[in-house]
């Protein structure tokens, strides 16, 4: 028995992205933020009142405390009304700020929620195509990791930016209002301040970017590994497995620390800034205080010199807050730019002109239909299949000759690449691809069950269906004997995947559930591959039923599930090289036969 061990590297190209994460503009990543907080306009507006609220008490306070200071020794009226105000203002800030960060959590959260919910919508339309070239787990990454850490850095953007640039204003406002020359000694250090955060967060950027994509192959190595743990204990590739983990944790390690370092240095040197002119201010204030400097514009109090000492402190302040929140920015900008990445990808639609297939009498017809899943290697070639109403279309060959690609063209999975695929006289093309799908019932050889109870699980194949008609589907499918032994019957909750159900009964419930569906045709894909014999021989009467009057396609290798079908359409190298029924094929002593002798039973 061969194994694939194809599963201890995650499948598709991770590092496509690499060149969209860094041509992804930030600015183009702004905007579309922008568009998503537009709906949000009146809390934002709320929130900025809010912030102005904060900001002018905040600037208040040590006036009213400078004026308590030089109050002091002369009059303890003053002293105790300017006291009382200063806890007054101080109580309004700590309400206004409150009030602003409930705010501003909603909005980011709710943003937050918008662009998940749209990215999921995305998702679910986007091309099979997509899917499959592309790591399972780093899909995973963009939509919880990614989206979380944007939402982190907008929460933070949110609650430093507005507050930070009106304290900004303010605090110039007043300290002009109060003396020129001891503003101007502020002001003129500024711009180093904004200089470094400016050149450090235009570095940061491609290195968060760069984490961000890490992050996602590594979530995608983990995901394959947990999702092929038996083949990887079967082979005993742990070790290997650990080495190729190891080998991306490192670089992702590596990725963040040097991220982080850069990012890291902006608040120490804001600081350093922020230290010269605080001594700036009371260098200067000190000599107005002492009249040195007088004759430029007048001596100031010391309560002044108190006031100005503390707008120092809280005019640099924003540039430490903003400088410090700057790697979340630009992680998150990183990580907007993966999700919308996502959302820019082309989705599958149907024309204008698409008809709805309702009442599909299972006529099908490939006249030279062509296909590749990438442009240099050539898989279905001049295809040309003709299949009636009620007939049984079994599909044989080796190993990738296209039998499941067949299965795909047929369902739109893929559309073809030339020729045409028609049903009941249509190009599936111009047929909407949910009634096209609705028409067929599948049972293919990997389950999917979700979580929720047995009943729940069968019903997905007709939500209508009365408790009644899904116990006589599962009888019927001779399902309904391990159903009843389980803790609960029907109603016992399946975990992830079917829980601990053996694989044959998973495909049972698989099987009910398609007969639930009275489809128009069939699929079974190696439907009855994790059966064993007995159980296969009692379901083909089950089987029986579910084909009777259907068109149906068998991709199988059991001889069991072939030899009564209508039509044998034997596949090598992309092309229907025979086609007969089992005695026909037999008797022409050509390539089934050899499948037929080789496998001693098993095509």
């Amino acid at each position: 028995m061969a194994m694939d061990t194809s599963g201890f590297v995650p499948k598709g190209n991770l590092n496509t992205d690499s060149g969209a994460l860094k041509n992804s503009g930030r600015r183009a990543t702004v905007k579309r933020v922008l568009s998503f907080l537009s709906k949000y306009r009146i809390m934002i507006v709320i929130s900025l009142i809010l912030a102005f609220v904060s900001v002018l008490f905040t600037l208040l306070v040590p006036i009213m405390i400078g004026r308590a200071i030089d109050g002091l020794g002369k009059d303890h009226g003053i002293v105790s009304h300017n006291l009382l105000l200063a806890a007054l203002f101080a109580v309004i800030v700590g309400i206004s700020q409150y009030v602003m960060n409930l705010i501003n959590n909603s909005i980011t959260y709710n943003t937050v929620r918008d662009i998940r919910n749209e990215l999921i919508v995305k998702m679910v339309r986007l091309p099979l195509r997509y899917i499959d070239s592309h790591s399972q787990g780093d899909i995973v990454s963009r939509v919880v990791a990614d989206a979380d850490q944007f939402a982190d850095g907008l929460l933070l953007g949110f609650t430093q930016a507005f507050t930070g640039i009106m304290t900004i204003i303010g605090t110039l406002f007043f300290m002009l209002s109060m003396n020129v020359v001891i503003t101007l000694a502020v002001v003129l250090i500024t711009p180093l301040s904004i200089f470094i955060a400016r050149f450090i967060s235009g570095h940061t950027y491609k290195m968060f970017s760069k984490q961000s994509l890490e992050r996602g192959q590594l979530t995608g190595l983990i995901d394959e590994l947990i999702g092929n743990e038996k083949t990887v204990k079967a082979f005993s590739k742990e070790q290997q497995s650990l080495e190729r983990f190891d080998e991306i944790n490192e670089r992702l390690t590596a990725s963040s620390v040097k991220a982080i370092f850069f990012s890291s240095l902006t608040n120490p040197c804001t600081r350093f800034v922020n230290a010269v002119c605080y001594a700036a201010v009371a260098l200067t204030g000190a000599l107005f205080c002492i009249g040195k400097m007088g004759s430029i514009s007048g001596s100031i109090t010391v309560g002044t010199l108190t006031v100005f000492l503390a707008y120092a402190n809280q005019y640099t302040k924003p540039f430490n807050e903003i400088s410090s929140v700057i790697s979340e920015l630009q992680s998150a900008l990183a990580c907007a730019a993966r999700v919308f990445e996502v959302m820019d990808e082309v989705i599958e639609t149907d024309t204008e002109l698409a008809a709805t297939l309702s009442d599909c009498r299972g006529d099908l017809e490939a006249e030279g239909v062509g296909f590749s899943y990438t442009p240099e290697q050539d898989l279905i070639k001049d295809l040309n299949i003709s299949v009636k109403k009620g007939q049984r279309i079994a599909i044989v060959g080796p190993t990738g000759c296209g039998k499941t690609t067949i299965i795909n063209l047929l369902m739109r999975f893929y559309d073809v690449d030339s020729g045409c695929i028609r049903v009941d006289g249509k190009d599936i093309r111009q047929y909407t691809r949910n009634s096209l799908r609705s028409s067929y019932g599948m049972v293919l050889q990997d389950t999917w069950l979700r979580h929720g109870t047995v009943m729940d699980n069968l019903r997905l194949g007709n939500p209508g269906a009365s408790d009644e008609e899904i116990i006589n589907a599962a009888k019927a499918c001779h399902a309904h004997g391990f159903i009843r032994r389980l803790e609960k019957g029907y109603q016992t909750d399946l975990g992830e995947d079917g829980g601990d159900l053996s694989q044959g009964q998973k495909q049972l419930l698989c099987i009910t559930r398609a007969m639930l569906s009275h489809p128009s045709m069939l699929i079974l894909d190696e439907a009855t591959s994790s059966i064993d014999v007995r159980t296969e021989m009692l379901i083909q009467s089950a089987f029986e039923k579910l084909m009777k009057d259907k068109t149906s396609f068998i991709v199988a290798h059991r001889l069991t599930t072939i030899v009564n079908a209508d039509v044998i359409l034997v596949m090598r190298g992309g092309k229907v090289i025979e086609q007969g029924n089992h005695e026909t094929l037999m008797a022409q002593n050509g390539f089934y036969r050899q499948l037929f002798m080789a496998g001693c039973g098993d095509v």
